[in-house]
């Protein structure tokens, strides 16, 4: 397994660093840090797809590994519909995965990482971070 890196950043900033990891990776030239990354371009959105009660879901399927939404529900003591959202928006994005097994059987959710690595830049470099999401 490995961590997923998360960045508050412009997508400009992102995209140049993408690019230079893209030439890296054709050139043959090792990457340093390959971890898979997700951006957000503010703090406000971070905050709100990593909010306590998502960071304590997220902990339960890492820790208890549970069979189904709702065992997932279970787990963490709360409604049914708020974590079934919860882990719909987590999935859009790419932090959890469902694995399906046989027609008619639940969807369980499974976190691809063993960790999440938060980057949270405090210089002029990405401008209107700290503005609301869209």
């Amino acid at each position: 397994m490995t961590k997923l890196k998360v960045i508050v950043g412009k997508w400009s900033t992102l995209d140049e660093c993408t690019r230079q990891r893209i030439k890296a990776t054709q050139e043959d030239e090792g990457i340093e840090d390959a971890h898979p990354i997700l951006n957000f371009e503010s703090y406000a959105e971070l905050s709100r797809l990593f909010s306590p009660k998502n960071l304590r879901l997220l902990e339960a399927i890492a820790t208890d590994s549970p069979q189904s939404i709702h065992e997932a529900t279970e787990l963490v003591n709360r409604d049914y519909k708020q974590v079934h959202r919860n882990l719909t928006e987590l999935e859009d994005i790419g932090i959890i995965e469902f694995e399906c097994g046989e027609p008619g059987l639940p969807k369980k959710p499974v976190l691809p990482y063993d960790g999440l690595e938060i980057h949270l830049p405090f210089d002029n470099s990405n401008n209107n971070v700290g503005a609301e999401a869209p």
